[in-house]
C-alpha cells in the first residue's frame, strides 16, 4: 500500500509539474515579444523596399509605382495606393489596389510588382482612391511635430532641471562655507592693512609738516646788516 501511495504521489508531481510546463510555455508563447533588435533575413522595411516600387503590366509595361499602404482596422496589410500618369510625380492619379491582386518577385534582389489583371480602359476608368482622412498640410505636420519635440524633450528637461537642483544644494552649501573662510581669513588681513596705512599716514603727515616748516625758513628774508655810523667831523 505504501508503494502505490508513493508511486502515485511521484505521478501526480510529475504530472502537475509537466502541466505548469506546458502552461509556462503557452504563456511565453501567447506574449508577443516587445522589441525587435534587428531586421530578420526574410523581413524588410516597407520604406526600403516597397514605396516607390514599379508596377508592370503583364506585358512588362511599368503603369505606376507604390506611394503608400493600405491597413485594416486590425492593421493588416490591405492594399497600396500606386500612382499612376502625369509627369515627373504632377498631375499623376492615386489608385487604390487590393494587395491580393498584385503579384510580387525579386530579382537582383529588388522587389518587382506586377497587375496580371491590367488594362488601360480599365485603370483609366478607375475613380482615383478615397481617402477616409484628408492628407494633412505642411502646416499641420510641422505642429505636430513641434509638439512631438516638446513631449520628447520635456519631461528629459524637466528630470534635467530637478536632478541640476538637487545636485547644485551641496555645491551652493560648500561655496557658502568656502566664501565664508575666505571673508574669516581676509578679516584680520585688511584690519592689518589698514593699521599699517593709518601709521603711513601719520609718518607722511609729519614729514610732510616738517618739510613745510623747512620750506617756509628757507623762504624767509634775511636781516638787513646794521649802516655803519657816520665819523663826526
Amino acid at each position: 500500500m505504501t508503494i502505490k501511495l508513493v508511486s502515485a504521489a511521484l505521478l501526480l508531481a510529475i504530472t502537475g509539474t509537466s502541466t505548469a510546463i506546458a502552461q509556462d510555455a503557452a504563456a511565453t508563447a501567447a506574449t508577443p515579444q516587445t522589441y525587435i533588435a534587428a531586421e530578420a533575413p526574410t523581413e524588410y522595411l516597407a520604406k526600403d523596399r516597397l514605396i516607390t516600387t514599379k508596377v508592370k503590366s503583364p506585358d512588362g509595361t511599368i503603369i505606376g509605382d507604390i506611394e503608400d499602404i493600405i491597413l485594416s482596422g486590425d492593421h493588416k496589410v490591405v492594399g497600396v495606393v500606386m500612382g499612376t500618369g502625369g509627369y515627373f510625380g504632377l498631375f499623376e492619379k492615386k489608385i487604390g489596389v487590393n494587395i491580393d491582386a498584385l503579384q510580387f518577385s525579386v530579382v537582383d534582389g529588388k522587389i518587382e510588382a506586377t497587375l496580371p489583371s491590367y488594362t488601360k480602359e480599365g485603370l483609366d476608368a478607375e475613380p482615383a482612391f478615397a481617402r477616409n482622412q484628408p492628407k494633412k498640410s505642411l502646416f499641420d505636420r510641422a505642429v505636430e511635430k513641434g509638439q512631438e519635440i516638446r513631449d520628447k524633450t520635456g519631461a528629459s528637461a524637466k528630470d534635467a532641471y530637478e536632478a541640476a537642483k538637487e545636485n547644485a544644494g551641496p555645491a551652493v552649501e560648500k561655496a557658502k562655507e568656502a566664501a565664508k573662510e575666505a571673508i574669516d581669513k581676509v578679516g584680520p588681513a585688511i584690519e592689518s592693512a589698514k593699521q599699517k596705512a593709518g601709521e603711513v599716514i601719520e609718518s607722511a603727515k609729519e614729514k610732510a609738516a616738517k618739510a613745510v616748516e623747512k620750506a617756509q625758513d628757507a623762504a624767509a628774508p634775511a636781516e638787513a646788516p646794521a649802516t655803519p655810523a657816520k665819523p663826526t667831523p
